[in-house]
């Protein structure tokens, strides 16, 4: 048993101060931390403890004793079993101003900084936002056969889900007939993930597009189950028999074998820039299409460029700020460590009628130096959209260049590495943190996205 824990030791009476990036209550107990599972600020529960650690113990909240204000209903039956939602028993407010004072206490706590204003919180539809997802597959005779979802909570178990309300409801809708398909065909033990997309068709209506991790091809009989199975459902099948970038386009959503992947309609459209980005299911793009719109319009007027100038979109993907960014200055330079994205990003460049004034790299952000960044030429402005890691080169490379650009506008996924780099801007390179605030991208889960907004102190720019 975790941590030697006796299985008949009595629950714990626990009042709870806060909650940690996790969802987790964070409560006291004879001088030592404990992290309370389904226990929400202010409330005092009765828990059992699951894990002992040298500094911190786990709990699992087994009844609350004392209620929270804003403790709700979950409204997933899965919810607390399926590990794709944190804190559906959380109001939607709370759950956005939690995530705000994460941001500010990592801003504080690792960056020492402390933004001239707070942004408002950006926030959008609670329910149905997912556009994409990874879905693991299992076949679980002793289940019933098998299973199509995330993970169990804290578990490589897959969970035993019939209905998901932070997808669509047609990709909800399609979880019982997934696994209805699957079980009928031959390599039912060899297909252990399915990727889901759903997004703005050529013709303007919704498509979803499903990718099938294949470990070996399907048969004849198989080929044909999986095309009647996208005619009936109205969905893109494609399989990936090995990663991401090997995915090729199986049929249409008509049923009608694909000659190539040309004939995917899948995209989305940023409409206040006149933009529409056509993409593979497996590429990066936010999940949240709604948020991301409102955000690359947030990050557009926060960074604020100019007709005459010249701007670098870091870590660029398909270019979803470097498009818009082109519709508003002179010169866009987006540069990205993926050479398939950068590919396609000119590509998207060029069916929106931006390929004169943007231009496209393909480089190792992680590791550019000072020289490398100097040798680009002076920016005007800069965006950095990076992933979890964070851009510690960048902001270093930026912060050792005597000529400063006049903004910088930072996307974050993770507020620890966004506070590390702050740090730095701040700290070493003459920075200052003018503004700052959450984003929700992941509404129901512990997940913060920010932005923030740094200037050159007065007379270093």
């Amino acid at each position: 048993m975790a941590g030697g824990l006796n299985a008949a030791s009595e629950p714990l009476t626990l009042d709870v101060a806060s909650l940690d990036l996790e969802a987790n209550g964070v409560a006291h107990h004879e001088g030592k931390v404990v992290f309370v599972r389904g226990a929400l600020p202010g409330e005092r529960v009765r828990a059992t403890l699951v894990r002992r650690k040298p500094r911190f113990d786990v709990a699992q909240t087994v009844e609350v004793l004392r209620e929270s204000h804003s403790r709700v209903a979950p409204r997933c039956p899965h919810f607390g079993v399926c590990g794709g939602c944190s804190m559906q028993h959380l109001d939607a407010g709370a759950q956005l101003a939690i995530k705000q004072r994460a941001l500010e206490d990592q801003l504080r706590h690792i960056g020492k900084l402390r933004p001239q204003l707070i942004l408002r919180p950006l926030s959008g539809p609670s329910w149905g936002y997912r556009y994409r997802a990874r879905l693991s597959v299992r076949n679980v005779p002793k289940k019933g056969g098998v299973l199509v979802g995330f993970h169990e909570k804290g578990s490589s178990y897959v969970a035993d889900m019939r209905e998901c309300h932070v997808l669509p409801k047609r990709l909800s809708d399609l979880l019982l007939p997934l696994r209805e398909l699957i079980g009928s065909l031959s390599l039912r033990d060899r297909l252990p993930q399915i990727e889901v997309a759903i997004g703005e068709a050529t013709r303007g209506d919704l498509l979803a597009a499903l990718v099938l991790r294949v470990l070996e091809p399907p048969t004849d009989a198989d080929r044909r189950a999986l095309l009647a199975f996208a005619a009936r459902e109205r969905v893109e099948l494609w399989l990936q028999p090995a990663g991401p970038d090997s995915i090729r386009l199986l049929c249409t959503r008509d049923g009608e074998p694909a000659a190539d992947d040309r004939a995917s309609e899948l995209g989305y459209r940023l409409a206040e820039f006149d933009v529409r980005m056509p993409y593979r299911p497996t590429d990066f793009t936010q999940v949240n299409h709604r948020i991301n719109e409102a955000l690359v319009g947030r990050a557009l007027r926060l960074l604020d460029p100019q007709p005459g100038e010249r701007v670098a979109d870091l870590f660029c993907g398909l270019g979803n700020f470097t498009l818009p960014l082109a519709r508003r200055a002179r010169e866009v330079v987006g540069i990205e460590g993926s050479a398939v994205l950068t590919r396609r990003a000119l590509e998207n460049a060029a069916l929106n009628g931006l390929a004169g004034n943007t231009r496209f790299r393909t480089a190792n952000l992680f590791e550019l130096t000072p020289e490398g960044w100097a040798s680009l030429g002076r920016f005007d402005r800069v965006l950095i959209d990076p992933p979890r890691e964070g851009a510690l080169a960048v902001v270093k490379a930026l912060s050792a260049d005597a000529a400063k650009p006049n903004r910088i506008v930072y996307v974050s996924c993770n507020p620890a590495t966004l506070a590390r780099d702050a740090a730095i801007l701040a700290h070493e390179g003459g920075f200052v943190l003018k503004a700052a605030g959450a984003i929700d991208m992941f509404p129901q889960t512990s997940h913060v996205e920010s932005i923030a907004v740094f200037e050159p102190l007065a007379g270093d720019a």
